[in-house]
C-alpha cells in the first residue's frame, strides 16, 4: 500500500512539474536595458485573446522587465515618450538593449521570430524595393501607364510568392513562417493556396499554439472556398424577423458584409445599388450582413444609402456570428452565391461585380 501511495505521489508531482513547464513555455519575459531610460515610463502594446492591450512600466536604473502569460507569437510595440519601436516576439526570454534616444542602437536577442523576420526582409528586399519604386509613380501615371505598372506589379507579386514558399520550406519550424501564412487567412484569400503553404510547415510548428490557431483559421476559411455549399444561417432583419439565407435559393445572392462606420463600405454601396437595380429582375438580389452594434446607426445608414435589399444583423459588431463563421476579418467583403447555394465568387467590388453578373445573367 505504501509503495502504491509513493508511486501515486510521485506521479502527481511529475504531472505538476510538466504542467508548470508547459505553461512556462507559453510565457514571455522581456528584459530591457537602455542607457538614459531611468525614470521613464515604458508602454508595451500587444494582443491578448484578440484584444489589444497596453501595459505601463516605470524604468529603474535604466532597466525594466515585462512579463506576460500564455503569450502568442506576434508583433509587440514599445513606446517611450513620443517614440515607438516594434518587433516580433515569441514566448521565452528576450532582451532589448541600446540607448534610449538612439533607435538605431536598439538590439533584440532571444526572439528567433524577429531574427527570421529580418532574414525574410533581406531575402525579398530587391523585389520590395522594385515594388515601392513602381508604386511611387502610380498616382501620376496615365491610364495606359497604369496598365503596364499593374502588370509589372503582378509579376513581382508572383516572384515574391515563390520566394515566400522557398523561405517557409527553409524555415519550416519558425513562428515567423506561421505568421506569414496566418496573415493570408483574411478576406479574398483562396483556401487551397493557404492550405498548400500550411502543408510546408514542420509538424512541430503545427503542434504549437500558434500552429493550432492557424489550423482553426484554415477550417473557417474552408467554409468560404469557391464551390462550397453555403451553410444555412439565420439572423434578424431590421424589423427583428429571423431570415434564413436558404430562403433566397433560386437566385444569385450577394452576401455583403459591411457596417455604417466603414467608409470604404459606404463608398461601395452606390455600386451595389447600381447592379442591384440592373439585375434584380433577372434572378439577382443582395443580403447585407452588418457588423454594427448600434441599431440606430445601422438603420440610418440603410436609409441614407438607399439600400432596398434585405439587411440582417445580430448587432454584435465584429463578433457577428455569420461574419465570424466565415472568417471575415476586414470589410467591405462579400460572397456571391449561385441559385443552388454554392459560393461562386468572393470580394467582387465595382466593375468586377458588374462584369461577373453580366457573365452570369446576360
Amino acid at each position: 500500500m505504501k509503495k502504491k501511495n509513493l508511486l501515486s505521489n510521485m506521479l502527481l508531482i511529475l504531472l505538476s512539474v510538466l504542467s508548470i513547464t508547459t505553461c512556462a513555455q507559453n510565457n514571455i519575459e522581456l528584459s530591457g536595458q537602455l542607457r538614459g531610460l531611468s525614470g521613464a515610463t515604458v508602454k508595451i502594446g500587444y494582443n491578448k485573446d484578440g484584444i489589444f492591450k497596453t501595459d505601463s512600466l516605470k524604468a529603474s536604473n535604466d532597466k525594466f522587465i515585462w512579463r506576460a502569460e500564455s503569450f502568442d507569437p506576434q508583433i509587440i510595440s514599445i513606446t517611450i515618450g513620443h517614440s515607438g519601436y516594434s518587433f516580433f516576439a515569441q514566448p521565452g526570454r528576450i532582451s532589448f538593449t541600446g540607448v534610449k534616444d538612439s533607435m538605431q542602437t536598439y538590439q533584440i536577442s532571444g526572439s528567433q521570430m524577429q531574427k527570421d523576420a529580418v532574414a525574410f526582409s533581406d531575402y525579398t528586399k530587391s523585389i520590395t524595393e522594385l515594388e515601392n519604386s513602381l508604386r511611387s509613380g502610380y498616382k501620376q501615371a496615365t491610364a495606359e501607364e497604369k496598365v503596364v505598372l499593374d502588370k509589372k506589379l503582378s509579376e513581382l507579386e508572383q516572384q515574391k510568392e515563390g520566394l515566400t514558399k522557398q523561405f517557409i520550406v527553409a524555415h519550416a519550424k519558425s513562428y515567423y513562417s506561421i505568421y506569414l501564412i496566418t496573415r493570408r487567412t483574411g478576406g479574398g484569400t483562396d483556401y487551397k493556396e493557404v492550405k498548400a503553404l500550411y502543408s510546408l510547415l514542420d509538424e512541430s510548428a503545427k503542434q504549437t499554439a500558434a500552429g493550432k490557431k492557424l489550423a482553426s483559421k484554415l477550417e473557417v476559411l474552408k467554409k468560404s472556398m469557391l464551390g462550397t455549399q453555403m451553410t444555412d444561417f439565420v439572423q434578424p432583419d431590421t424589423s427583428g424577423k429571423p431570415i434564413h439565407i436558404n430562403s433566397f435559393r433560386g437566385k444569385y445572392v450577394l452576401v455583403d458584409f459591411w457596417a455604417s462606420w466603414c467608409g470604404p463600405c459606404r463608398a461601395e454601396n452606390p455600386n451595389i445599388l447600381k447592379v442591384y437595380n440592373a439585375y434584380k429582375d433577372k434572378g439577382f438580389t443582395v443580403v447585407g450582413i452588418s457588423l454594427d452594434d448600434k441599431v440606430t446607426n445601422w438603420k440610418k445608414a440603410i436609409r441614407d444609402d438607399k439600400m432596398p435589399w434585405t439587411q440582417l444583423s445580430d448587432l454584435k459588431g465584429w463578433k457577428n456570428a455569420i461574419s465570424t463563421s466565415f472568417g471575415i476579418q476586414a470589410i467591405p467583403s462579400n460572397l456571391l452565391i449561385d441559385p443552388s447555394g454554392k459560393i461562386v465568387a468572393r470580394d467582387l467590388r465595382g466593375a468586377l461585380l458588374e462584369n461577373k453578373l453580366k457573365q452570369l445573367l446576360n
